[in-house]
């Protein structure tokens, strides 16, 4: 059963989802997490921490849990 995480806003970068989701600590932590781990978005790999998440999408960290974006 994938994670919910509830947006407060329209969208939300994939590097402010990290820490949200407590996945990482810091904000600063995104770029080298992003490096070292996949990170599929809908089925598909995505590396941008830039990537903006929107109500609806799922997430998954292999090896960290799978997340579904809610508004």
């Amino acid at each position: 059963m994938p994670e919910k995480i509830k947006l407060n806003t329209e969208f939300i970068t994939l590097g402010q989802f990290l820490k949200l989701a407590e996945v990482i600590q810091t904000g600063g932590m995104a770029k080298w997490f992003l490096s070292e781990n996949d990170i599929f978005i809908n089925g598909e790999q995505d590396q941008r921490r830039g990537r903006k998440l929107r109500a609806g999408d799922n997430v998954s960290i292999p090896g960290f849990g799978e997340f579904v974006i809610t508004e």
